[in-house]
């Protein structure tokens, strides 16, 4: 392929984008409570051990279910240069890009409290930090970002800045009564701005349980939004890498690929000085969840979109297209009871131990068939 002129894009649709999502998103509607189950059914060790990379680690360290929101983040900044930047070139004005973000952001933080329970629970003890909010913020304050600062210099000098500034926040400014550095669930300043700024109700406790009635900080708090937007933002550049054509096909995947394992190193090499901390949003986990993003990324763009091997992961692209559905779908309707209720007379009741798998794998297959059947009438909920 021959190297083409930065001005020259390419507007295509990237296949390797939704497929990604929904990769991430399986994990989250009944892939990660499906490996869980087949642990507990066969108990063998590696399997046991497998399974508890589908657990979030309470408070320092990494599983990969530690990468699913992170990786979401990363890949709705990925997509900032085919809807956004695509909009801008066709002469649509600032003001109305910038108000449909602010729209977006709002709705989803009003979507984020609703998923949260609160039109179940009341409003006495509201939670506002929520995932989807945190995704609306980070892409808002990128998209503002792209807007109106076009140099990738400044850009780049700009996520710096923002990086830097939450390393010095959580290392070296001190929580009163405790001091500084101290990146403990008791003693992180994460906390401290969460129990100051933040109203309603604060989710997790000192043992890093959520909802036990003993907030002292939120992991989706307002520091951690802020760190958030690095990874949106290093999605953003992502993007920009696949999107224009300044490379071959096969040195936009090299480059990517270092980028990803250059971020991934330094993460892991700062993390006995800086943990890698998820529930503090930390910048070595910041560089450590965008490292693997990048990675995964190139791996999926190169399968995708470059050997063209569509049909193989044609059930992921089907999820990805929907994702903001099935994920408060999921929340709100209990798909477990609905699969019992139909699978139930296999398993000889819910407490043989065979029932969870088959359960679990009926999961799967409701929200499949409810993907699929809104694929194929070109339903999808976007905002």
């Amino acid at each position: 392929m021959e190297t083409k002129n930065l001005s020259e894009s390419t507007t295509k649709r990237l296949h390797a984008i939704d497929v990604l999502r929904g990769l991430d998103m399986f994990w989250i509607v009944g892939g990660s409570a499906f490996v869980m189950s087949l642990a507990r059914y066969f108990n063998v060790s590696w399997l046991n051990n497998f399974s508890q990379q589908f657990t979030h680690v309470p408070w320092e360290g990494f599983h990969f279910m530690d990468l699913i929101f992170p990786l979401f983040m990363f890949i709705s900044g990925a997509v900032i240069p085919y809807s956004v930047l695509s909009k801008l070139k066709k002469g649509e004005p600032k003001q109305k890009i910038m108000v449909k973000a602010f729209k977006r952001m709002l709705l989803l933080i009003v979507l984020g409290i609703i998923y949260n329970g609160t039109l179940k629970t009341g409003f006495s003890e509201v939670r506002y930090a929520s995932v989807l909010g945190q995704i609306g913020i980070a892409y808002f304050f990128t998209v503002i970002i792209v807007i109106y600062f076009k140099s990738i210099k400044i850009q780049l000098i700009g996520l710096c800045l923002v990086l830097l500034a939450v390393s010095l926040l959580q290392l070296f400014v001190p929580v009163p009564g405790v001091g500084a550095g101290l990146l403990t669930p008791e003693g992180n300043i994460n906390g401290f701005i969460d129990r100051l700024l933040l109203p309603g109700r604060l989710a997790y406790d000192s043992n890093g349980f959520i909802d036990s009635g003993q907030g002292i900080y939120d992991a989706l708090g307002i520091l951690s939004t802020v760190s958030s937007i690095g990874v949106t933002f290093m999605g953003y550049f992502a993007g920009m890498i696949l999107k224009h054509n300044l490379y071959s096909e096969y040195r936009r995947i090299v480059i990517l690929t270092l980028i990803g394992i250059l971020l991934i190193i330094i993460a892991i090499l700062v993390h006995p000085v800086y943990p890698i901390i998820k529930n503090c949003w930390t910048t070595t986990f910041t560089f450590l969840t965008a490292g693997i993003s990048f990675v995964l990324l190139a791996v999926f763009y190169m399968i995708v979109d470059v050997w063209g091997w569509k049909k193989w992961l044609f059930c992921f692209q089907v999820i990805g297209m929907n994702p903001l559905f099935i994920y408060l779908f999921y929340r709100m309707v209990k798909i477990r009871e609905t699969s019992l209720f139909l699978l139930g007379w296999l398993t000889g009741g819910y407490e043989n131990k065979i029932a969870h798998p088959i359960v679990a794998f009926g999961v799967i297959l409701l929200v499949y068939g409810l993907l699929y059947f809104l694929y194929k009438k070109k339903v999808f909920v976007k905002i």
